[in-house]
């Protein structure tokens, strides 16, 4: 009898443990997008220079449609756009299809929301879930 329930005891820890790994594993996974520069608030110089992050997906060029890709785009002064929205390409739209993860943006001086888009091979928004908008100030 007590081996039956040491057996018991051994696979229901098996189990609780596979489940918090795949659990762990999940949350791990989840994709986002970030700027790892420059940092939310900064105090910058024109032109300002970007750097983006992905985590949970792959960069890929413009036209690249396999799932769990993409490219980011900048949306100066905008905000995040709903999944599926063509993200424009226009002055305040920035398109990055060639899979580039920095650039340096000319900015006039004032205060300035940057949004940080990704989008698919045919420029379609992941939607605000895999979007960042963050705050400049441009100084003189």
């Amino acid at each position: 009898m007590e081996k039956t329930m040491l057996k018991k005891t051994l696979l229901g820890a098996t189990l609780s443990g596979a489940v918090l790994l795949s659990y762990g594993g999940a949350a791990h996974a989840q994709a986002r997008v970030y700027f790892v520069q420059p940092k939310d608030g900064a105090t910058v110089t024109s032109p300002v220079h970007v750097k983006f992050g992905v985590d949970g997906m792959s960069i890929a060029p413009a036209g690249t449609m396999t799932d769990g890709t993409g490219h980011h785009h900048l949306l100066i002064d905008g905000k995040a756009l709903p999944k599926g929205t063509v993200i424009p390409a226009n002055d305040t739209s920035l398109h990055f299809g060639k899979g580039q993860t920095e650039a340096d943006v000319p900015l006039p001086p004032g205060d300035h929301t940057l949004t940080m888009q990704f989008g698919d091979g045919a420029h379609r928004s992941y939607g605000p879930e895999m979007s960042q908008t963050i705050k400049v100030h441009v100084k003189q």
